[in-house]
C-alpha cells in the first residue's frame, strides 16, 4: 500500500511540477512565448526580461508553491515517511525543469527547490529568500543564485539534522536539488567559466555607468 501511496505521490509531485507558469503568464500577460527568448527557460529569470520584473516576481512565487503541495501530500498520505517528501520535493522539481506540457522543457528548478523545501520546514523561507537574493544582486549571476538556494537548503537541513531537529534524509533532498540544479544549468556553468555570462544587480549597474563613463571621456 504505501509503494502505490508513494507512486501516486511522484505522480502528483510531478505533474504540479510541470505546470508552465513562465509560458503561460507570459502569453496571458506579455503576449510572448518566453522560451522564443533569452535562455528559453521558462523560469522567472527568463520571465523577468520578457515580462519585466512584477512578471518575474509572480512566476518565481507560483513556481515555488505549485511544488508545496506534492510534499503536503505525502506527509498527509505518508505520515512519518520523510523519504516520501523528499521524494515528492525532487520530483516536482524534476516536473519543472522537464515539464510534460511542453515538450519536457523549462526552468532551471530554483523556485521550486525553495518551495518543496519550505514544506519540509516552513522556516526555510525566512533563510534562503534573504540569503539568495543577496547573492544575486551581490554578485551578479541569476545561475549563481539558484545554485547558492540549494546549497543554503543543504546547510539548513544538515545543521537542524546535527542539532536534532530534523531528518537526515531532508539533507539528501538538499543534495538532490544541487544535483539537478548543476545539470540544468551547465550551459551557464560554461559562460561562467569563460566570462560571458550576463550580469545582473549591482555589478550590472556598475558596469553601465562604467561603459557610459567611458563613453562620455571618449566624447569629449
Amino acid at each position: 500500500m504505501q509503494g502505490v501511496m508513494l507512486v501516486l505521490v511522484a505522480a502528483v509531485g510531478y505533474l504540479l511540477g510541470s505546470i508552465p507558469i513562465g509560458v503561460i503568464l507570459t502569453r496571458w500577460f506579455a503576449g510572448r512565448d518566453v522560451r522564443q527568448s533569452g535562455s528559453g527557460r521558462t523560469g522567472s529569470t527568463n520571465v523577468m526580461r520578457v515580462g519585466g520584473w512584477k512578471l518575474g516576481l509572480v512566476t518565481g512565487v507560483i513556481d515555488a508553491l505549485k511544488a508545496a503541495p506534492a510534499v503536503w501530500l505525502a506527509q498527509l498520505l505518508l505520515p512519518g515517511n520523510h523519504w516520501a517528501g523528499v521524494i515528492a520535493g525532487l520530483v516536482a522539481v524534476l516536473g519543472h525543469v522537464y515539464s510534460i506540457f511542453i515538450g519536457f522543457k523549462g526552468g532551471a528548478g530554483g523556485a521550486p527547490a525553495i518551495g518543496a523545501a519550505i514544506a519540509l520546514w516552513p522556516w526555510t523561507a525566512a533563510i534562503v529568500i534573504p540569503l539568495g537574493a543577496l547573492v544575486w544582486y551581490g554578485v551578479g549571476y541569476a545561475s549563481v543564485a539558484t545554485m547558492s538556494f540549494s546549497v543554503i537548503i543543504i546547510t539548513i537541513m544538515a545543521v537542524r539534522w546535527y542539532i536534532h531537529q530534523g531528518p537526515s534524509e531532508y539533507i539528501a533532498y538538499g543534495i538532490g536539488t544541487l544535483i539537478i540544479c548543476l545539470w540544468t544549468l551547465r550551459p551557464n556553468i560554461s559562460r561562467l567559466l569563460k566570462g560571458t555570462e550576463p550580469l545582473h544587480g549591482w555589478r550590472a549597474k556598475r558596469l553601465r555607468q562604467h561603459e557610459n563613463d567611458s563613453a562620455s571621456s571618449t566624447g569629449q
